[in-house]
């Protein structure tokens, strides 16, 4: 089990670090970005091959040199609130490696993530890897609404600790209880991922930031009481999808040092709001090598312009905390964003993307998620790379597997074990295609 920490700096040169990140760096001052209502009106989806002063990226290299940070920054300013920033000082602590798991067919690790001094939120992440391997396997890095202990009925995952939601088995109070253990196993088969020859890799949102729009109280509301700003965890300006993502990060920090895990082989998947969070999470850090957000919708895979499905003003309304107070401004103005949800795909390019929908999921717009892919699709071809296999969605339960992939069952929103045989047809394809 391998370990890490840094030396951790003083608090005084911590909050400099986070001063210095939140108004250079990673953020753009906000004078430097036009007000909402002086941005310019665009019908359809802006091309993500021209700047944000109008002129065309040249080459790869301009590509990924100015307008790819570029987008980054106009993602966080627009919309998603800024990512809280990279810690000086992570540590991992382990907290048990049983090698038993499933008759004996996996090890089951359980590793405390510790992202920055006493008092930051602390991430449970549990690491399942297949016994029978040769080498360092891939892995699908997932984060759950209900806690690791809902995906598999074994006493020896703690249960967690923060908040959840009512609707979470065996939850009382907004706390987990014993009766929540494998409360969602059915629709994490486990034993497939691992006879498969892969690992997965689960933590909680709720480690992160509790998903409740009147309170925060994970990374957002430690960085407001050390910064002594209090509108960083304000409710409707905090971005906790921004937050989750950087959730995604630190994990990462660590699945990319386990020796049993193939660090260029990590895929990020989702459901719904955290399929939203997985593909943000793939888009700001390219050590994820694969995304899949599954039926993740307006704010993740579905396009902010057009009438089909969830709105944006609907969104920022029922969740006024998954997203900046910017966001917001263009409720009723979505032809006024300077990119929609094409560039955060071309922000993953080259890497694959699996867009994995439902017919009866109407809300999520499907349709409007395949138009999301071919705008991207210039991307993938400008690098290089493949993007979409056909113009056209493929027919109901088949998976179009190109690097831009897509696919669509009967059914409605949900994750299950069936989607899951897709999620890793769509990984064998990319990630064992030259095995």
């Amino acid at each position: 089990m391998p370990s890490h920490s840094a030396i951790a700096l003083p608090l005084s040169a911590l909050l400099c670090l986070i001063a210095s990140l939140m108004l250079s760096g990673c953020a753009a001052p906000s004078s430097h970005w036009p007000a909402t209502r002086d941005l310019p009106s665009q019908s359809g989806p802006p091309d993500p091959l021209v700047r944000f002063n109008g002129q065309r990226v040249a080459s790869p290299e301009e590509w990924a040199r100015d307008r790819r940070p570029e987008l980054k920054k106009l993602f966080q300013h627009y919309m998603y609130g800024f990512l809280p920033p990279v810690p000086d000082r992570i540590q991992f602590v382990n907290q048990g490696i049983f090698t038993d798991l499933l008759g004996g067919k996996a090890t089951m690790k359980l590793i405390d993530i510790q992202a920055g001094p006493e008092g930051a939120p602390k991430i449970q992440l549990m690491l399942i890897v297949p016994n029978q391997r040769r080498g360092p396997v891939p892995v699908f890095l997932a984060m759950n609404f209900c806690g690791n202990h809902a995906l598999l009925s074994d006493p020896r995952v703690p249960l967690t600790t923060g908040w959840l939601y009512d609707s979470c088995k065996g939850c009382e109070n907004g706390r987990a209880t014993e009766a929540g253990r494998g409360s969602q196993a059915m629709d994490w088969p486990l034993s497939d991922i691992i006879d498969r020859g892969y690992a997965l890799a689960a933590f909680c949102s709720t480690d992160i930031d509790s998903d409740r729009k009147d309170v925060s109280d994970g990374v957002y509301a430690w960085l407001s009481r050390y910064w002594k700003d209090p509108s960083i965890a304000a409710p409707a300006n905090r971005g906790t999808i921004a937050a989750w993502a950087w959730g995604f990060h630190r994990c990462v920090d660590y699945l990319v040092r386990d020796p049993d895990i193939q660090r260029q082989q990590i895929a990020a998947v989702g459901h719904s709001r955290n399929g939203k969070t997985a593909l943000l999470a793939a888009a700001l850090d390219e050590r994820i090598g694969l995304a899949i957000p599954h039926q993740a919708g307006c704010g993740g895979s579905a396009p902010s312009r057009g009438k089909i499905g969830e709105s944006v003003e609907r969104i920022n309304t029922a969740f006024p905390h998954w997203f900046n107070a910017r966001f917001k401004e263009f409720n009723t103005e979505t032809d006024r964003l300077p990119f929609d949800q094409h560039a955060l795909v071309a922000l993953c390019a080259p890497r694959p993307v699996l867009f994995s929908n439902a017919a009866e999921d109407q809300w999520a717009n499907p349709s409007g998620q395949f138009d999301m892919l071919k705008a991207a699709d210039p991307v993938y071809k400008f690098l290089g790379a493949s993007g979409l296999q056909s113009e056209t969605p493929p027919p109901l339960g088949q998976l179009s597997p190109g690097r831009l992939g897509y696919y669509i069952r009967e059914g409605k929103h949900s994750m299950t074990a069936g989607d899951w045989q897709v999620f890793l047809k769509f990984a064998d394809a990319h990630f064992r295609s030259g095995q």
